[in-house]
């Protein structure tokens, strides 16, 4: 990215809500991806989460595309994914040349498994933070007793 690898900011307009412009986008068609010119990765932000959602948009990342769920074929290199993604979804991500940030958050047990609003997310010092993700090929096995 432009700024030395840091998230850009992106000004958002006062009034709108956690689903102002999610997923408003026309897809991006693999033509457009083959046709990007080179550090021009799109960043993606990967939540069905509401307040996950709004929390991302009061920190003004420059979002260029909100999934609910992400196709990991829709990513190409150079692009950037922020999510909570499954391990190995994230490392998919990485094994295709994008970058991935985790949002990362430490939940009391007694908030976990309810939606957690984006003043809670604030409230728990909720960040997104680089991870890179391989899966290791190992002949490891468990035996079954």
């Amino acid at each position: 990215m432009p700024d030395g690898g840091k998230l850009s900011m992106l000004e958002l307009p006062t009034g709108h809500g956690y689903h102002a412009g999610m997923n408003m986008q026309k897809p991006i068609s693999l033509a457009q991806k083959q046709h990007r010119p080179p550090g021009s990765g799109i960043t993606w932000f990967v939540s069905r989460h509401p307040g996950a959602i709004e929390w991302a948009k009061r920190k003004r990342f420059a979002i260029d595309c909100w999934v609910r769920h992400l196709d990991p074929a829709e990513v190409a290199a150079g692009d950037t994914v922020i999510g909570s993604l499954p391990v190995n979804l994230a490392a998919t991500v990485c094994r295709r040349g994008a970058r991935y940030f985790h949002l990362s958050l430490v939940v009391p047990a007694e908030w976990r498994g309810r939606e957690l609003s984006a003043n809670e997310l604030l409230a728990l010092a909720a960040r997104i933070e680089p991870h890179h993700i391989e899966r290791i090929v190992d002949d490891f096995s468990l035996e079954v007793a």
